[in-house]
């Protein structure tokens, strides 16, 4: 075997929709050129009739054999991403087995609700990522919701208020904060923000309609992993991640009356020419 194999880690929900989780973050990893594997924490299903969210954790003996498993090779893992973790005990074990192995690189993407909801599932875990987790994170990329709760500050409205939530999350100890504002916020194009603790950057592109924008969050956070797993700059594998997430939001398409899907494949597929560019 002649080339180089990179491996990435999720530590994520599944999605029976195959929008967001981990479908999200295998997909993406793939796309990239990367060996990518997962140690499943959480199921989500979705009730057919008016998409009601139900989330079961899965046990942390059952995690933590997964994790043995992932270890057990001699081929060493570069970057690891977590998504929805659910308990605080799982938490706890996420938090424990980051310390214990030497990855290079950790993104920490802090899902504390389900697409549509602004619920935290569970509060105290909310707590315990930012306790646990966001210290030791080399990147961390929390939605608008998630940075609210995060900073403290509230879900921020504007542009001014995303930088303040982001220099709040940094102060935490996490030494990137990518705060991913999309079409939520007050402002006339699609904007996500880089903090790396001294200065901003701030990319945007064109509003999408209609906005395929289901699993978008988890994606856009595999695809800043992967690039970090490929020893990227920082601030270039954001760039092209988030390039990766508008092309396959462009390509996107409706699921069923409640959600449309983000296509990533896309991105690819664009430039071998089976796509338009849009």
């Amino acid at each position: 075997m002649n080339q180089e194999v990179i491996r990435a880690l999720t530590i994520a929900g599944t999605d029976a929709s195959g929008g967001a989780g981990m479908a999200a973050d295998l997909t993406t990893f793939e796309e990239y050129g990367l060996y990518g594997q997962v140690a499943l924490t959480t199921v989500v299903t979705m009730d057919k009739e008016s998409w009601g969210h139900h989330v079961s954790s899965l046990s942390t003996s059952l995690i933590e054999a997964q994790f043995e498993t992932i270890v057990a090779s001699t081929v060493p893992i570069t970057a690891v991403k977590t998504g929805m973790l659910g308990t605080v005990e799982i938490v706890e074990l996420v938090a424990n087995f980051l310390k214990d192995n030497e990855f290079k690189y950790i993104v920490i993407d802090p899902v504390l609700a389900c697409k549509g909801t602004d619920e935290v599932l569970n509060p105290e875990t909310a707590d315990s990522i930012r306790d646990l987790l966001l210290p030791i994170a080399t990147v961390a990329t929390p939605n608008l919701f998630e940075a609210g709760v995060m900073s403290g500050l509230g879900t921020p409205t504007s542009l001014e208020e995303m930088k303040k939530a982001a220099k709040a999350i940094h102060a935490l100890g996490t030494k990137y904060v990518v705060v991913k504002g999309g079409k939520a916020v007050q402002a006339e194009t699609a904007i996500d923000i880089l903090y790396d603790g001294e200065d901003f950057t701030v990319l945007s592109n064109q509003m999408l309609e209609p906005a395929h924008t289901h699993g978008a969050g988890c994606t856009f956070s595999a695809a800043i992993t992967a690039g970090l797993a490929l020893d990227m700059d920082i601030h270039d594998a954001v760039r092209m991640a988030k390039d990766y997430v508008t092309t396959a939001i462009e390509n996107g398409f409706q699921y069923n009356d409640f959600v449309g899907p983000l296509f990533r494949p896309a991105y690819r597929l664009e430039k071998q020419g089976r796509f338009k560019q849009q």
